[in-house]
């Protein structure tokens, strides 16, 4: 059911709740990718929903239902999407006896570690989680995304205000703060955590003790499992459980995108079967 969610600095983003069927077990919050829309994620919220966890997914501000009337002068932080728009969501689906979960995509792995309130969480999971870093991509790939990031972007987000991402078929237009601080951060190996400027997201991050399965297809381009463990390292209070998935024991190609298709839903499977296995309530400091 599509609904709205207020952030603490009064911005609304659209959601939709997708409630539990039968015995209600759990509480889930799907974390998106940076410029997917919430509606790509449906098909697993809808497998969640039917296994009886009362699912959400919502759309960052910016980003498809949460998207303003323009993106030309929009302004925001990266950041906010994981400080205040996923912080949202936790605070709208926590706080009773049932636990809650996370599932993120790519972009959701940095802003679980950027919640204020990741106490609340009881098991994160991720898909596709990386550093974003062209150096840990195989070459043909990175020169693939040097040239985005060199010599497509740079002139196409000049001409429209915002970065015009659709124009790529990549995904959602993203605003110009976001491209830019994207763009900056994927230039280090470690992400943000080796820009001088970030200087103390490290105690952020340490500050998680929510377990965590961080799972990477080999045909993940965009984070391959060695991008994936330079990021993890931020993690470093966090018992991290680290998979790498062989897409042909997965039904063939997987990708950056593949794990929440169709014909994904076995790693679904293990996702809820991870999640079982977990304490209703990460361990405390």
């Amino acid at each position: 059911m599509p609904s709205t969610l207020t952030a603490a600095d009064g911005y609304t983003l659209g959601v939709t709740r997708y409630p539990a069927s039968g015995t209600l077990r759990g509480r889930l919050i799907v974390a998106g990718a940076t410029a997917v829309p919430q509606g790509f994620y449906r098909r697993f919220a809808l497998y969640t929903s039917a296994q009886g966890f009362e699912t959400l997914t919502l759309d960052y501000r910016g980003i498809g239902l949460s998207r303003p009337a323009s993106l030309k002068g929009f302004r925001m932080n990266l950041l906010d999407w994981g400080r205040l728009d996923l912080a949202a969501a936790v605070e709208a689906m926590g706080g009773d006896d049932l636990p809650l979960y996370i599932v993120g995509h790519s972009y959701g792995g940095h802003g679980f570690g950027l919640l204020p309130n990741h106490q609340a969480v009881s098991g994160f999971y991720g898909f596709g989680v990386g550093a974003g870093w062209h150096g840990h991509m195989p070459l043909a790939e990175r020169l693939k995304v040097l040239a985005m990031w060199r010599l497509v972007l740079p002139p196409l987000t000049y001409w429209k205000g915002y970065c015009p991402w659709k124009i790529l078929g990549l995904g959602e237009d993203l605003p110009l703060d976001v491209y830019r601080q994207w763009r900056h951060w994927c230039g280090f190996p470690r992400y943000f955590f080796d820009d001088p400027a970030m200087h103390g997201i490290e105690e952020q991050f340490a500050a998680v003790r929510t377990p965590i399965l961080a799972a990477n297809a080999l045909d993940d381009l965009w984070a391959m499992p060695r991008s994936r463990d330079a990021f993890l390292e931020g993690y470093s209070s966090a018992p991290i459980t680290r998979l790498d998935l062989d897409p042909a024991q997965w039904g063939g190609q997987i990708g950056h995108m593949g794990y929440f298709r169709a014909a994904a839903e076995p790693l679904w499977q293990e996702v809820l079967k991870w999640f079982a296995s977990l304490p209703p309530r990460p361990a405390l400091p």
